[in-house]
């Protein structure tokens, strides 16, 4: 029976360690934390001596597990932190970049905008321009439409003229009943 009192005093004393609290330096919660304390006096019995020195080397276990949970916790907070810093960059970098990219497509809107500007300038003067040619054909074309015309009457005058004295040298020569010397010039 001695020997299982002792086993109830193990499994106690894990169970009695306080949880883990928010992570700090390892060296300051060495130096903080006391050991714990003993719960009974041994007494003189062998057995009972025995069963203390287990305690005692639980107590020894304990702080080596107690450093080791501190241990891990400490490495788990600075995981989270380098976690957060690693965010924390990735976040900067992506929002650095998306303002870039934002700045660049502002600035090539901006070209494409002046271009598209310009070539419809160009556009609007070409189309001046082909106005303009436009005109000036039509007044050529009218220009030329009008010296045909002209020329036109003219042949008709001539011929006309052509016409009558043709009428005329006949007539004079009905009259005095002479022929022409020329009376056909192909024959």
């Amino acid at each position: 029976m001695a020997e299982e009192e002792p086993k109830k005093v193990e499994t106690v004393t894990p169970s009695e360690q306080p949880p883990p609290e928010a992570p700090k330096d390892v060296a300051e919660e060495k130096s903080v934390i006391p050991p714990p304390p003993s719960e009974e006096k041994p007494a003189e019995s062998p057995a009972l001596q025995k069963a203390v020195e287990p305690t005692e080397e639980k107590s020894t276990e304990s702080t080596v597990d107690r450093d080791t949970v501190l241990a891990r916790v400490a490495t788990e907070k600075r995981i989270s932190l380098i976690k957060a810093w690693e965010e924390s960059e990735r976040s900067k970098a992506e929002n650095k970049a998306h303002k870039k990219l934002s700045s660049i497509e502002a600035w090539e809107n901006s070209k494409k905008a002046a271009l598209e500007a310009e070539l419809k300038k160009i556009e609007e003067k070409l189309e001046k321009q082909k106005a303009e040619y436009v005109e000036k054909m039509k007044n050529k074309i009218a220009l030329i439409h009008k010296e045909a015309e002209e020329k036109k009457a003219m042949v008709e005058a001539k011929r006309g003229e052509d016409l009558l004295k043709a009428e005329e040298i006949a007539a004079k020569y009905r009259a005095t009943g002479t022929t022409p010397n020329k009376v056909l010039g192909c024959f």
